[in-house]
């Protein structure tokens, strides 16, 4: 009689199908259609035509502005109220946290919409500054992305390195130089890449702000249009693999600020 044995790890079984069916495949058609042409012929001219063209490098460097843009606006602002937040002993520090947060539970377009007609309001025509009402829109949208990590990594600093720091001189610009900012680097990070990487192709905030500059989410979405399959692939790809080295860098960086915390002082 056959007798079943339960085992933790079939309770990956679900999870491992679910990574087959939803990114391994994808993954692999993507790859497929961008290594071939219109014929299923193999061929490397997809992946030349985007260093050569000089609309999918410009639209890159685009992206990469846009998104840089909106990192540093969404860091400037989100490091000081994380750090209000968590360090300054507000009773109701969770309340306000959560009013940042509560946008996020809203739908995107209707966020999205209602700053359009804000600014429409203050601007009167949304087309005669799209580079400053993309990252308005972009900031608006991530900046929580950024102060939850950063908020976070504040909560959890661990107050004796301080007062450590307080008692051997140091004023409060350089506790918070040499011992505050080193150690929230963790958040810092964190927070970059939950804002950095979705910059770089969220198209739908240019179109709902009449920018029509194409980004990377756009370009790959002009070559699907127009069933382009092998092109709009490779961009992706080459998308793709950005994101992974950024992550790989940032991630690096992570865990090498987690194990230089102890040598701070």
């Amino acid at each position: 009689m056959f007798r079943f044995r339960f085992s933790r790890k079939q309770l990956c079984i679900p999870y491992v199908l679910f990574l087959v069916c939803f990114v391994i495949l994808p993954l692999a058609v993507i790859v497929y259609y961008a290594f071939t042409d219109g014929s299923g012929r193999f061929t490397a001219a997809n992946f030349l035509n985007f260093f050569t063209n000089g609309n999918t490098i410009g639209t890159l460097c685009y992206s990469a502005v846009i998104a840089v843009a909106v990192t540093a606006v969404c860091l400037l602002i989100a490091y000081p109220v994380a750090y209000v937040l968590a360090r300054s002993g507000l009773k109701r520090a969770p309340v306000l946290l959560m009013l940042f947060i509560l946008p996020m539970w809203i739908n995107f377009t209707l966020r999205i919409t209602a700053l359009k007609e804000i600014l429409t309001v203050i601007e009167g025509n949304l087309s005669l500054h799209p580079f400053l009402n993309t990252v308005i829109g972009m900031t608006y949208d991530y900046l929580p992305f950024m102060i939850l990590p950063l908020y976070t990594t504040l909560l959890q600093l661990d107050q004796n390195l301080l007062e450590a720091a307080q008692d051997l001189g140091a004023g409060p610009a350089s506790v918070f130089t040499r011992v505050t900012l080193p150690l929230s680097m963790p958040g810092i990070v964190s927070g970059i890449t939950m804002t950095f990487l979705p910059a770089m192709t969220n198209y739908v905030i240019l179109d709902m702000m009449y920018n029509s500059t194409y980004i990377m989410g756009s370009l790959i979405g002009s070559y699907f249009n127009i069933y382009d399959w092998n092109n709009g692939s490779m961009i992706s790809l080459i998308l793709f693999a950005v994101i992974c080295i950024v992550s790989i860098i940032t991630g690096g960086e992570d865990q090498d600020d987690a194990k230089n915390r102890g040598a701070v002082l």
